[in-house]
């Protein structure tokens, strides 16, 4: 994949969904079409949000997550050894409660999941595109385990797994394999003895490129609540980045607009490409270009210009559509500003 642009823009993945597909601003709304007319919907929905990019002016365009209800469990509901109807209560991030499938067996792949709606936006664009997947940490930590009974063992079949989705979305024209991990900023021992490994293990063998999204979550109430009880300072990339950093992954994708991040955290990974969060998704009020722009200058100062992919904190599905639409202008046209700065 050729990115012609210096501070190429994309979203770190969903944008909202239209109405007539499923209820607006909320996160994980059930669909409200069935069978081929639901088929047919998500088509829709994707042609549209993949419109709303390119009309904004985004580099890197995606799917906006609109075949997906769930940024994980959409994709477990496509595996084998896991029961949706026998559910078990767990703590999400030590953060929520969430009533969760349970693994009975085995876990396997039958069939691909995303590939065919890659296929589908491929044809779409010439533009590089860019697909979400969960990361195996993050999987393990949305399920109760009553199989492997080991975080550890589970997190590596389902690294197995992605590796074999990201090998056929690669073939189907995807330029990046975007992981998401919101458990790295979560689970330091953790990420640190076996999550980045199982991360390295999912992409084996790839020569697209491949990203890690570690945010702070959508701007739900759980998150938020758990966000005021960080302190003044978010240092929790610490943890993770330097392990990042020895990897194989290419691209670190952050949260730091509106967010205790130290920018200087970004200095632990020189030498990655990084998609710095210049987009807040956890409120209403849309960026001006200029405030883009202030947040990129500062990332500057710890990545090369050529190694930066301005982004959004985290994914945009439970805005409202105007919002979402303003944000990614807002992108656009403060990556714009810098980007001029540079050519000076």
């Amino acid at each position: 994949m050729t990115v012609h642009t210096v501070l190429p823009t994309s979203t770190a993945g969903s944008l909202p969904k239209p109405s007539w597909l499923a209820e607006p601003e909320k996160l994980w709304s059930p669909w409200k079409l069935q069978d081929d007319a639901l088929r047919e919907g998500k088509q829709d929905a994707l042609r549209l949000s993949l419109q709303e990019q390119q009309h904004a002016g985004i580099d890197i365009v995606s799917d906006g997550e609109q075949t997906r209800q769930h940024f994980v469990t959409t994709f477990i509901e496509h595996l084998d050894g896991v029961d949706f109807n026998k559910r078990e209560t767990v703590r999400i991030r030590d953060r929520y409660d969430a009533s969760v499938p349970t693994v009975v067996s085995a876990v396997s792949r039958q069939k691909p999941v995303f590939v065919e709606d890659a296929k589908f936006l491929r044809a779409q664009t010439k533009q590089p595109i860019k697909w979400a997947l969960p990361g195996p940490m993050t999987m393990i930590d949305t399920l109760y385990d009553a199989h492997y009974k080991s975080r550890e063992k589970l997190a590596w079949e389902f690294a197995t797994i992605l590796n074999q989705e990201a090998r056929e979305l690669e073939a189907a024209g995807v330029d990046i394999i975007q992981f998401d991990e919101p458990a790295f900023n979560v689970f330091f021992d953790e990420v640190n003895d076996w999550g980045v490994a199982t991360l390295e293990r999912a992409i084996e063998g790839l020569k697209c490129e491949t990203a890690v999204h570690i945010c702070y979550g959508y701007g739900i109430k759980a998150n938020t609540d758990w966000k005021q009880t960080l302190g003044s300072e978010w240092r929790q990339y610490e943890e993770s980045f330097p392990k990042l950093q020895a990897s194989n992954i290419d691209i670190v994708s952050l949260e730091c607009h509106n967010s205790h991040v130290p920018i200087d955290l970004i200095e632990l990974i020189r030498g990655k490409k990084v998609m710095v969060g210049a987009i807040d998704v956890a409120n209403h009020a849309v960026e001006t270009p200029e405030e883009v722009a202030n947040t990129l200058r500062k990332a500057l100062k710890f990545v090369d210009g050529d190694k930066l992919y301005p982004c959004t904190n985290c994914g945009m599905a439970p805005l409202p559509r105007h919002v979402a639409r303003g944000k990614l202008q807002a992108l656009s046209a403060g990556a714009a500003i810098v980007r001029g700065e540079l050519g000076a």
